[in-house]
């Protein structure tokens, strides 16, 4: 009688340890999902607030190349509007931004299709694909996406200045005589360096 009761006292014992321990568990859990869920608030608050892309056209070049080329107003077009309520939302835009950036390679316009707006353009998507790449590690760098956004902005406004700069000088009259001195260092490089071999065997002149 004395062994059942002891046995049974052991059993209650052992099962209020068991289930104490997974009360302690679940409580553990509990507070780590709370801590895990504010963190992604903090995260989603801190992009939310810098998400801000520069999606009008600073210039009239700019603004005239909206409706002249299309993957310029499309990729202006896709910068507009804000994601909202989840980090998922951002997470979907991003990619969509990315999508329209490496479009920009795309159907560029003669007068832009030089070195400097080439260059200008692989810098912003090079920005855009790092930003998109953030913002979906499982850890997100939001201090990282935000300051990309930043710099988004500022090649934004570097390629735009330079397409001004093109059309301005594009209407720079050429000064008198300038034309015609072009032609001619054209005409001159097309003349070979070397002269062709003396021959040996002319008679010479004393």
């Amino acid at each position: 009688m004395f062994y059942k009761m002891k046995y049974k006292i052991s059993l209650l014992l052992l099962f209020a340890f068991i289930l104490n321990s997974c009360q302690d568990e679940n409580e553990r859990r509990i507070a780590e999902n709370k801590k895990e869920a504010k963190k992604k608030e903090i995260i989603f608050n801190n992009i939310d607030k810098g998400w801000s892309f520069i999606d009008e056209p600073i210039n009239e070049v700019s603004e005239k190349n909206v409706n002249d080329w299309k993957e310029w107003g499309e990729f202006l077009k896709e910068l507009d509007g804000k994601p909202k309520k989840t980090i998922g939302a951002f997470q979907k835009k991003s990619a969509a931004i990315a999508k329209k950036a490496m479009a920009l390679n795309n159907n560029i316009p003669a007068q832009f299709n030089q070195p400097q707006i080439r260059s200008r353009i692989s810098i912003l998507i090079t920005k855009v694909k790092m930003m998109d790449l953030f913002i979906h590690l499982d850890k997100i760098p939001d201090e990282k996406v935000t300051f990309l956004i930043g710099e988004i902005n500022k090649e934004l406004i570097s390629l735009e200045r330079q397409m001004d700069k093109i059309v301005e000088k594009s209407k720079i009259p050429q000064e008198e005589g300038e034309s015609d001195f072009l032609r001619m260092l054209d005409t001159t490089r097309a003349i070979p360096n070397s002269m062709p071999p003396i021959d040996k065997n002319l008679p010479k002149v004393e």
